[in-house]
């Protein structure tokens, strides 16, 4: 994934990463083994900025300069996250790691990437997924679904697609942020969708989709 990152970033493009915590600890799936869902949510808060850590120094390997904010304060590991901060690395071409969510119990990393995405005034939002897209209904179950090449923010919200949640969905659409959903194991298609070719499902307006 760092290497995709940085054939991105020799474009030009400015970049700030969102990373999950799922392969570590997922917060609402602590709650089936005893545990408490703000104490699970905050645990895979934390584990998020492990990830953060690891992609920072896979970037860095590579040449990168980067930047790792938290929303969850610890000054020895990382920045807080501070908007003004956050656009200021980017101005200087480094890529900035968001890691903590958005500090808060019961909001998913979708929805901390919806909000970075609108403090720093983002253009799009591209989100790696399993599929390539989304679908009508889960492609591994169902074989008769389809893939949406476009779709409104309203569709999204109102027939409850889920490959992203409605918070982040909703946010979105009120900073009117495109999104692109795409497939995470094609390795071209991060550079691919920067360069303007039509990979994955677009989410947006009317206007947006065309």
């Amino acid at each position: 994934m760092a290497r995709r990152v940085a054939r991105v970033t020799e474009l030009g493009v400015q970049i700030g990463i969102v990373l999950g915590g799922g392969n570590i600890f997922r917060g609402l799936k602590g709650e089936s083994k005893g545990v408490h869902r703000v104490t699970g949510d905050n645990m895979g808060m934390l584990a998020t900025i492990i990830n953060g850590l690891a992609m920072q120094n896979a970037l860095e390997q590579l040449g990168l300069e980067t930047r790792l904010q938290t929303a969850i304060e610890m000054h020895q590991v990382a920045e807080p996250f501070i908007q003004r901060k956050a656009l200021r690395h980017l101005e200087k071409g480094r890529v900035v790691i968001f890691a903590g969510g958005t500090g808060n119990p019961y909001f998913s990393t979708d929805s901390a990437a919806a909000l970075r995405a609108s403090e720093i005034g983002a253009e799009v939002l591209l989100k790696a997924t399993k599929v390539d897209g989304i679908y009508t209904a889960d492609p591994n179950l169902d074989p008769n679904a389809t893939r949406y090449e476009k779709v409104t923010y309203e569709d999204a919200l109102h027939k409850r697609l889920k490959v992203m949640d409605s918070a982040a969905f909703a946010l979105c659409m009120d900073n009117r942020i495109p999104i692109v959903v795409f497939d995470f194991y094609d390795e071209d298609a991060l550079e691919r969708i920067v360069c303007g070719e039509a990979i994955g499902t677009l989410v947006g307006d009317k206007t947006q989709i065309g």
